[in-house]
Parts: structure tokens; sequence; C-alpha cells
């Protein structure tokens, strides 16, 4: 009998051993994703004396252009914290009906982003034609029935970029909406990257580089 109390002891002790002291929530230590075919694991920092020490721990920018944005950005449009997003990762975006879009442009996207991020800059949806957004929302999973497009089973967009002062992340949702993509399928993430690594959470650095 005190056998195997000390080996249920032991198990215990293990499993603290191996239980993160920094979670994303109560109940959510960490998440496995996909980024481009590889696993990877989102959680914290554990070091609770760590500090940003990067461009991402400036507080004050120039506005205009750098101007805090408001939390609604168009009528219809949900906007989410990191808490939602972790909860798109384990059923929307797992099961491949939402796609997290950095919506910043190329060599920011290959500098850092986020986990699963898959890069379509703002610029490329403000300056479309109307054959590009043809294309592209049938990537989507939108489909043309009768010249009108059917957006039933399009894919949900999360849409972000550098933080609550940028205005990449807006302008890349404005520009869907005006295209006809409807504001139930578009995602603001505003606190952006961020505010992602402010808490402390799991960036995949694609490319080292200066950016411009």
């Amino acid at each position: 009998m005190i056998y195997l109390k000390l080996f249920i002891l032991l198990i215990f002790i293990q499993l603290r051993a191996n239980e993160l002291q920094v979670k994303i929530t109560k109940d959510t230590q960490s998440i496995t994703v996909n980024h481009l075919g590889k696993a990877i694991v989102i959680k914290r920092v554990q070091d609770t004396g760590f500090m940003l020490t990067d461009d991402y721990t400036k507080t004050s920018r120039l506005c205009p252009p750098f101007c805090i944005h408001p939390i609604t950005v168009a009528k219809g449009v949900n906007t989410i914290g990191e808490v939602e997003l972790i909860s798109y990762y384990k059923h929307e975006i797992k099961d491949k009906k939402a796609l997290l879009i950095d919506a910043r442009l190329p060599s920011w996207y290959k500098l850092e982003t986020i986990p699963t991020a898959i890069n379509i800059p703002f610029t490329f949806v403000e300056r479309a034609s109307k054959k590009a957004f043809n294309k592209f929302f049938e990537k989507l999973g939108a489909k043309k029935i009768n010249n009108n497009w059917d957006y039933k089973e399009a894919k949900v967009l999360i849409a972000f970029c550098n933080g609550v002062w940028c205005d990449q992340s807006p302008r890349f949702i404005k520009a869907m909406l005006k295209a006809g993509y409807p504001a139930n399928k578009l995602i603001y993430y505003r606190d952006g990257f961020q505010g992602w690594k402010l808490l402390g959470l799991t960036t995949v650095i694609n490319k080292k580089e200066e950016v411009p």
C-alpha cells in the first residue's frame, strides 16, 4: 500500500513538472497547429520576467497615420481577442472552415507572423480587378450561381496586422466588403501582432531580415 501511494505521488509530481505555469487560459496550456506543413506548439513564454525588446515595445507612433482604431471596424464584422482566436484554432481553423489572414505587406510576413497565418496583403484586395476577385472568391469556397455569389460554403477570414494602431487589416476588411464578401464571414483580430507578442504567445520567424 505504501509503494502504491509513493507511485501515485511520483506520477503526480511528474505531471506537475510537465504542466506549464504560464497558461493561455485556466483550461488551455497550449495548442498544436499546422503552419506550412510543420507542427507548431502555441504557448506563452514561461519566463515570468520576460519582456519584449523589439519594435513592438513602442507605445507612441505618429498619428496620423498610425492612429488607434475603434473596436468595430465595419458594421456586421465581429472583433475578437486572443482567447477567441485560440477557440477558432481548435474548431474552424482546424476544420478548414476559417483562415487566419496576415494582411500586412509580404516583407513583414516573411520576417515574423502568427502560426497558421497566410499572407494576403491589403494592397492585393484594394487593387484587385473583378477577374482577380472572382478567382480569389472561388478559392475561398464561394460559388457563382446565375451571376450571383453564394457564400454559404465560403471560408471565414480572420484578419490582423501589426496592432490597434495599424490600418492594414481594417483596409483589407473594408476592401473585401466593397467587393461583396459578406460581413459575417469577416473577423477583425484588432490586437494584432503587437497584442499577440505582448502576451508572450508563440510566433513563427520565416526569414531574418530588416523591416523596411
